[in-house]
């Protein structure tokens, strides 16, 4: 399609990157699940290698992963995308890019668990310094910034706080002492916010939560604003060889095309659930962006489509009674991960952010009675229902 970048977002999603296969005639792109392209001849093969168009092996390009790099990449207003093989092997492609001996990373303290993890527990072995802050007051970020800061990496909204971080403002902050802004979009999908359009460098994706939307694969992407940066990403992509399979492309491409009509569904839900629970008697508390209640409800809409479809909540009676809700749902999955059509509700201190210690938790906002659901496409009545019975058991 001709001049998608200028045609409407939810033409964007169905269509970019997209082709009706030129051989066949198929509408869907093909799964081209072979490891690796035979050559016309030598020649062929030598100007491939020495970078002429054209696919030599599937870690090193594939039409079916090439396909949901474009899209994404379209969506995201980047100059190109890297399908990897989750939604970490994303993470550690940026990270093994820009950090290393000597250098220094600023992160939100409320970040994705592994993604911080990983960072305190084996990347210091190799030379890399660290400062886990409060992202959500961007000053925080000015004064965690050193002469060798390469990145500045925020999640926003956060997981499983649903804080927010005025991408804009860390963007200036990052820039003026020379590092990268980095931003993990998952919580709002392109569909609801686009970093790079605030000043992000880089956006990354786990594609196995709303960009997917079925609960049945694991991918990550990572979009660059300039070419130089995305060169330089491939390099180390390729080399670890953290590649996504075709067959997962071909389910996120199958997954992406409903994106905007998942999210519309469970945000409505989402919203409606989050009012809900915020006036009942059993809940302490609930943070979503589409609250007024949010600390930061005006910059979410400044900066976002929508609020999305994830919120935490505190139940009285502290992680007991939180156990008791998460035990005792018919409806939501006990279950990590999120964006999926169905509902999952997870307890973020016993699960996802089990790892970090007792005070960098409670540091980070994630506290014992923090419940953490995400809203899926059912019916609201439904929902609503099972929820209230089980904060009757308290």
């Amino acid at each position: 399609m001709k001049n998608i970048s200028e045609r409407g977002l939810m033409t964007r999603i169905i269509h970019a990157g997209q082709h009706v296969d030129p051989a066949t005639g198929a509408v869907s792109t093909p799964i081209y699940q072979s490891s690796t392209f035979a050559f016309k001849n030598a020649d062929h093969g030598a100007a491939c290698f020495g970078g002429a168009p054209g696919y030599k092996y599937t870690r090193l390009g594939n039409p079916t992963i090439e396909a949901l790099e474009n899209n994404i990449a379209t969506l995201e207003g980047g100059c190109g995308g890297l399908g990897a093989a989750s939604g970490m092997a994303a993470v550690n492609m940026v990270y093994l890019t820009f950090l290393g001996q000597g250098t220094h990373i600023v992160g939100h303290e409320s970040l994705y668990g592994p993604s911080r993890m990983i960072i305190e527990s084996e990347y210091p072995r190799f030379g890399v310094e660290y400062s886990f802050v409060d992202a959500s007051n961007a000053e925080n970020v000015a004064k965690a910034m050193r002469d060798n800061t390469k990145l500045v990496y925020i999640e926003t909204p956060a997981n499983p706080t649903l804080a927010l971080t005025d991408i804009r403002a860390c963007a200036e902050i990052a820039h003026q002492g020379g590092a990268l802004l980095v931003a993990d979009n998952t919580f709002a999908s392109p569909y609801l916010q686009n970093p790079l359009e605030l000043g992000a460098d880089i956006v990354l994706h786990s594609m196995t939560k709303f960009i997917n939307g079925h609960t049945d694969v694991v991918a990550g992407m990572v979009v660059a604003k300039d070419p130089e940066v995305l060169a330089r990403l491939r390099k180390v992509h390729y080399n670890m060889g953290g590649t996504m399979d075709p067959h997962q492309a071909w389910l996120v491409l199958r997954g992406v095309k409903s994106l905007g009509l998942r999210m519309d569904r469970a945000q409505e839900n989402a919203l409606k659930l989050a009012a809900y629970l915020e006036k009942h008697p059993k809940v302490s508390w609930v943070r979503y962006p589409g609250l007024e209640s949010h600390p930061q409800y005006e910059l979410g809409r400044k900066q976002m489509r929508g609020p999305g479809a994830v919120f935490s909540f505190g139940v009285k009676g502290g992680i007991e009674a939180g156990k008791t809700v998460i035990n005792n749902v018919e409806i939501p999955a006990l279950a990590v991960s999120l964006g999926g059509i169905e509902s999952l509700i997870e307890h973020p201190a016993s699960m996802t952010h089990a790892g970090i210690p007792l005070a960098e938790r409670l540091e980070a906002g994630i506290s014992d009675d923090l419940v953490r659901i995400a809203v899926g496409c059912e019916t609201y009545a439904d929902l609503e229902a099972d929820l209230t019975r089980v904060l009757d058991m308290i």
